[in-house]
């Protein structure tokens, strides 16, 4: 029944071109736009999705791309629109296109007729696994011969996406929607983008970023370099698409835009408000006929939440009722009663700051339902949306594999990598804080002395030392390397807590010293001549450099006062702190470092 509806709409040519505009994000003009199709409405096959499966499974791929590019272009032409168009393909349908041209190579594209060539360009999705590049490299430069322009689609998804780049060269590529979302809070999708825009710089490509939905993704994709984007902030896909953003739209592009900061909001960046999305409730007494007809005209939609008396009290998923209703007579039984019948376990509900590896520990000892159902978030109790397990493990994978790259093997705590990131953030934020270069004295000779054993135990002392008086949510504690270790405090009693510090030091390492030495207050040891000294305790020097002025401020000059700073505390003997407190607009030979503390 499915398929001959199917055969149908092809037979009829039930489609419908819709066009979302490419921006340039430099400028906010429309560059061109991309060509996409929608089925027949209030049926399953309004999504191409749907569309293309069963093209797949009667085996007529080619006849319904075929329809889809006369439809987009002969649509494209009658609206005389302006720009690029970008059509979707796959490479399997262009390997097959080569061996159609391979005497005429416009007879390879017969559904491109009519059209001007150098202002198409071809969007590869990897939707399968494509077996030969070679093949596929032939096709591409072929039809480039004949000006016609390439892109890579979802870069980031595809099964050998980046491979597909460095083999056929795309005039464009395109940025993964997942890999744009919540950017503006995620660091280390700001690194990747900006990687990308790196490679694309050195392989001529143009980026471009899909799926931008809200002004501070724009911001920050214009601070990180990417050229174009589409998304619906900027417009939806719509039969008759724009030939200028709106006017409101304009001054999210004016000239003080691309020098915009993205903000970054650490709390939020790591909690299960970043797995946030809208997704509409009803009350659990909703008929679920009504339910049903919301689906129907969502085919977007994948799930809704039930409420009661405005609290969440479960998730009702478009499969889950669709295989209700599709059994006999149940359509006829149900249709009319609570929706809330098909509820047949209590969901995950998190609040919206909860962290995200808190969120999967709770998922790891759920029901099995939980991981298929999803999660409900709420603020204060309150509805705010549904969360996806998907995208839950997803994004714990990504911290996972980042903290493994990037952490300290030996105390598990950030890297460099790491650490300049999130200075770097903060100076965008032009958020006032503290770095603390801490740095161990007389470490090498207890090391020499112990054994390189007991000199891990102690750096993971120090490290355990430093996080427990950082504040979970404001604080940052990294480990340079060695007995080197960065502390970044937008805690206000930053000086209080470096006292602590440095008060406690003494009580954490003595389990680490032998009785004879502690009454002595060091012991004798080789120096690099082999000559016996006596060494004092391990002691700690602070260098601290305090930014109350952040838009005065670099990385790379806060590095080099807290370095300065630090070799001030190592004058001194025994524990010190040293607070640096130039300002950089004050030239160095007149300045006077701050004052200095001498803890016995």
């Amino acid at each position: 029944m499915m398929l001959d509806t199917f055969h149908q709409i092809l037979k009829e040519k039930q489609v419908t071109p819709v066009f979302q505009p490419l921006v340039d994000l430099r400028s906010g003009f429309i560059l061109g736009y991309e060509g996409l199709i929608r089925g027949p409405e209030q049926t399953s096959f309004y999504s191409p999705l749907a569309l293309f499966d069963a093209a797949r499974q009667c085996g007529r791929v080619w006849d319904l791309e075929e329809l889809c590019c006369h439809e987009l272009i002969a649509s494209f032409r009658r609206q005389g629109l302006a720009g690029k168009l970008f059509l979707n393909s796959s490479p399997d349908m262009m390997m097959r296109m080569l061996g159609l041209a391979r005497r005429d190579c416009r007879a390879g594209l017969p559904q491109l007729a009519g059209m001007d060539w150098s202002r198409l360009v071809v969007e590869l999705t990897e939707s399968e696994r494509t077996d030969s590049y070679y093949h596929l490299h032939q096709a591409t430069e072929m039809y480039r011969q004949e000006g016609l322009q390439f892109a890579i689609d979802d870069l980031g998804e595809g099964y050998a996406s980046l491979r597909l780049w460095s083999e056929l060269r795309p005039e464009y590529v395109k940025i993964d929607k997942y890999f744009v979302r919540d950017i503006d809070t995620d660091m280390l999708k700001q690194q990747l983008v900006r990687s990308i825009c790196d490679i694309a710089n050195h392989a001529q490509s143009t980026v471009i970023a899909e799926g931008i939905e809200t002004e501070a993704e724009l911001r920050t994709l214009r601070y990180l370099g990417v050229a174009c984007g589409q998304g619906y902030l900027l417009s939806r896909p719509q039969p008759v698409p724009p030939a200028r953003l709106e006017p409101g739209l304009a001054v999210l592009f004016g000239p003080s835009a691309g020098h915009s900061r993205p903000l970054s909001q650490e709390r939020h960046a790591m909690s299960v408000r970043r797995l946030l999305r809208s997704a509409p409730a009803v009350a659990d007494n909703t008929p679920t006929n009504r339910v049903y007809d919301l689906f129907q005209s969502h085919p977007d939609l994948s799930a809704i939440a039930l409420l009661c008396d405005g609290r969440p009290t479960g998730i009702l998923r478009r499969s889950q009722l669709y295989d209700q209703l599709a059994r006999p007579y149940h359509r006829e039984l149900y249709g009319n009663k609570p929706c809330s019948m098909f509820i047949e376990t209590s969901p995950l509900i998190v609040d919206s700051d909860t962290s995200l590896l808190e969120l999967g520990a709770l998922m790891s000892q759920g029901a099995d339902d939980t991981l298929s159902d999803g999660f409900i978030i709420t603020s204060e109790g309150e509805y705010m949306g549904l969360g996806s397990s998907v995208e839950l493990m997803r994004e714990i994978t990504q911290i996972q594999i980042t903290t493994a790259r990037y952490a300290n093997p030996l105390t598990q705590l950030p890297g460099n990598v790491p650490i300049n990131e999130h200075i770097d953030a903060l100076l965008r934020n032009r958020t006032s804080f503290a770095v603390c270069y801490a740095d161990l004295d007389h470490f090498k000779p207890y090391n020499d002395l112990y054994g390189y054993r007991k000199g891990d135990d102690l750096l993971r002392a120090m490290a355990e030392l430093f996080t427990r008086h950082a504040v979970r949510d404001a604080d940052f504690v990294g480990h340079v390397g060695g007995d080197d270790f960065i502390l970044v405090f937008t805690s206000p009693d930053w000086a209080r807590r470096c006292q602590m510090i440095l008060d406690e030091l003494a009580c954490e390492l003595e389990p680490l010293y032998l009785s004879e030495h502690l009454q002595a207050g060091g012991y004798l040891a080789e120096n690099r001549q082999g000559v016996p000294v006596f060494h004092p305790l391990v002691s700690l020097s602070l260098g601290v450099v305090l930014v109350d002025r952040p838009e005065q401020y670099s990385g790379s000059l806060i590095a080099e006062l807290a370095t300065s700073a630090k070799a001030q505390a190592k004058k001194i003997q025994g524990n010190a702190l040293f607070v640096e407190r130039r300002h950089p607009e004050t030239p160095v030979r007149q300045a006077q470092f701050g004052r200095e503390i001498v803890l016995q």
